[in-house]
């Protein structure tokens, strides 16, 4: 059974939705990076790399305005936006640092229709970075959506995730913040926090609902759970 406005249309960075899946699978197919060094864009860890399956070590509060972090954070921005993508974690492009980055805009969600947007709870934001992030949900509430990864190529499958999160943590200037988020936006944070803890969304997919990005509309196996809030 399919629900086309449960399906989000999207390029995935780490959780990333925003193009028309023809573009996404273009995308994802000829998606890389020059390496860390190379004054190019960092290549996009795939999944296998120990970085990806560890957790990510917490950045220190001396460290937070160096020049080496901000480089950092530069860094994931500039391959979250070319992807095109909502979302990156720093141990997607090789650096065990608890640092997260996302942002989702007009133009992303220009992609989806109406009743897909509305079933998503999906509104832009404007670019956050977050280190140390700690996440908690402040619902038991949750919602089955595909989801997609950049670290794991061309594949979607459903995650179930809370609606209604907060997540504390520092700027990238090391001030402290804490984001209230619901809908699309918290299930974004959840992605991006599950890869500071060396966890990817396979390990929490409904296993049956595995698919190829070509086959991301076909209907769900007998028994998988709906798609939108439970």
């Amino acid at each position: 059974m399919v629900q086309r406005m449960a399906v989000p249309n999207g390029a995935v960075m780490a959780l990333a939705y925003g193009m028309g899946m023809t573009v996404l699978r273009r995308r994802m197919s000829s998606c890389s990076g020059s390496g860390w060094f190379s004054g190019k864009l960092p290549k996009i860890v795939k999944a296998g790399n120990p970085v990806l399956h560890h957790p990510a070590k917490q950045v220190l509060p001396s460290e937070m305005k160096s020049e080496r972090v901000q480089n950092i954070i530069d860094q994931m921005i500039r391959v979250m936006r070319n992807a095109p993508g909502v979302g990156l974690a720093a141990p997607q492009i090789g650096i065990p640092l608890r640092i997260i980055v996302l942002e989702d805009r007009k133009e992303y969600i220009s992609y989806d229709s109406k009743e897909e947007i509305q079933a998503q709870d999906r509104r832009p934001f404007d670019l956050l970075v977050i280190l140390n992030p700690k996440l908690k949900n402040n619902t038991n509430r949750t919602a089955f959506f595909f989801e997609g990864c950049l670290s794991v190529v061309g594949y979607f499958a459903v995650v179930e995730r809370y609606l209604d999160v907060e997540v504390a943590g520092f700027d990238r200037y090391g001030e402290p913040i804490k984001i209230n988020a619901t809908g699309w936006q918290a299930r974004i944070l959840q992605h991006e926090c599950d890869h500071l803890d060396g966890t990817l969304y396979v390990d929490k997919m409904v296993p049956r609902t595995f698919r190829t990005a070509e086959n991301v509309d076909l209907p769900l196996a007998h028994g998988c759970p709906k798609l939108g809030p439970c």
